[in-house]
């Protein structure tokens, strides 16, 4: 039975180590310094006291866990020939990878329909997204998120028998490479990965493109041109984010080629675990004068 895993990484580039570890360490940095300082603008600045900035915060914060389950251990291994992980810290790594990926699907498809409300609902959305609305929506998809991803992980655990290899051709504990090497009913895996696709996918995914669906048939029917333009500021930050995000995830989950192809996978891999993390607060900053007034008071 195994009981220890290697993670081969990037081994093929094994000569390419310190420069990959500089750069993927510059934007580690960069990604946890530009989210933190959206939640310490959100938590000190009064104009930024809105829902859809409390809900930003709390992406920025899930952000900042995400890429921290990763990004530094496979720093470390970038630099190490060693590179073993035993079972327990691989399924570990695993469960927080689908509980705040699952997190982020649900926050993804409350800030659509909070961005939904304030542009088809405009008279009623003070008193829809009120405080404790707010917070129970918030703490909805972390539990949400983080209790779909255990139920995973149990019927993941008691499906999954591991006798054979224990090279993991990826960078971090990923579901398809460790499928690969378990020796278990691969229908039942794919039951239990059907089913969590399900509620952690296409259910807020379907929300999130019927909210746009509506603000962009009310955008349609705005008579001027200046008020179409300012009702789409408010919202393409958010829409570019739940493209990056579930474009990555299609990539890697939904395209065969990717899933079987290991450069593929880890090339697309990267992008949702370092670069969309590191975009999200970006996207949310260039665009917002809000964001920008609040670091000029910061900054004072």
């Amino acid at each position: 039975m195994v009981t220890e895993f290697i993670i081969l990484g990037f081994g093929d580039l094994k000569e390419l180590g310190p420069l990959l570890f500089l750069v993927f360490g510059i934007v580690y940095l960069a990604t946890i310094s530009g989210n933190l300082l959206l939640v310490v603008l959100v938590s000190t600045q009064r104009g930024l006291q809105t829902p859809m900035y409390f809900f930003l915060a709390n992406l920025s914060c899930l952000e900042v866990c995400y890429t921290s389950n990763i990004v530094p251990r496979m720093l470390v291994d970038l630099l190490r020939t060693n590179r073993v992980i035993s079972t327990v810290g691989c399924i570990i790594q695993l469960y927080f990878f689908g509980a705040l990926g699952s997190t982020e699907c649900y926050l993804l498809a409350v800030m659509s329909c909070d961005r939904y409300l304030a542009v088809c609902r405009p008279l009623h959305y003070p008193t829809l997204m009120y405080g404790t609305i707010c917070v129970g929506l918030a703490i909805g998809s972390w539990v949400g998120g983080f209790t779909v991803a255990a139920a995973f992980q149990v019927a993941m655990v008691s499906s999954f028998t591991f006798c054979g290899g224990n090279e993991i051709d990826h960078f971090f504990c990923d579901l398809k490479p460790l499928q690969k090497l378990s020796c278990s009913d691969p229908h039942l895996v794919n039951l239990v990965c059907m089913s969590l696709t399900v509620l952690v996918t296409l259910v807020p995914f379907g929300l999130t493109l019927a909210s746009y669906w509506r603000i962009l048939s009310t955008v349609l029917h705005i008579p001027s041109v200046t008020g179409r333009q300012k009702v789409f500021s408010t919202c393409s930050s958010h829409l570019v984010v739940v493209t990056l995000f579930y474009g990555t995830l299609i990539l890697v989950y939904a395209v065969p080629l990717a899933g079987e192809v290991s450069v593929l996978n880890k090339t697309f891999s990267l992008l949702y675990t370092i670069v969309t993390p590191m975009c999200n607060p970006l996207i949310y900053s260039l665009k917002n004068k809000d964001v920008k007034e609040a670091l000029k008071k910061l900054r004072i």
